[in-house]
């Protein structure tokens, strides 16, 4: 199935309301623990996109800052009101890269993970498809992500 882009999200309550304009670069679905935590969940899904392809179309997200296990902190953009959070940026892409969450999406199943991270930490009873790629913590770069999105970055970031 191919995706049609632009696809849409946003939050509960609809103050917020964003686009993603190209397929992101990868589909990180972690399974750490910090990951865990912050979402009061088993795991994070995260579509990780430049963020000049991610476009807000309405209301204006607040940007909190929170500790992270690199040290380096984490900025999360939430809504304002219903305090949902739909991106973030880490500190090693900075804000050219946006990790949107994607059960914000309206239609989340057209994202699925492109790879399992840090399943070491993954909740026991979390079963994953032997068809998706997992790794016990994180990966190189050139082995998992497509050409494409290899070359997307180096664009992005002029390397």
């Amino acid at each position: 199935m191919s995706t049609q882009y632009p696809i849409q999200g946003g939050c509960d309550c609809k103050a917020i309301r964003y686009q993603i304009t190209k397929s992101p670069l990868i589909v990180h679905c972690c399974h750490c623990r910090w990951c865990q935590r912050e979402t009061g969940a088993s795991f994070a899904l995260n579509a990780m996109i430049e963020s000049s392809y991610l476009e807000l179309l309405k209301g204006q997200p607040e940007l909190i800052n929170t500790p992270s296990a690199s040290g380096k902190g984490q900025k999360i953009l939430r809504c304002p009101h219903c305090k949902i959070a739909v991106w973030s940026h880490y500190s090693g892409g900075g804000e050219k890269l946006s990790f949107v969450r994607v059960g914000t999406l309206d239609s989340p199943d057209l994202l699925p993970p492109d790879i399992h991270i840090f399943t070491s930490t993954k909740q026991p009873w979390v079963r994953l498809q032997p068809e998706t790629p997992a790794v016990t913590e994180y990966y190189e770069r050139e082995k998992i992500w497509p050409k494409e999105s290899q070359e997307r970055l180096k664009i992005l970031f002029g390397k």
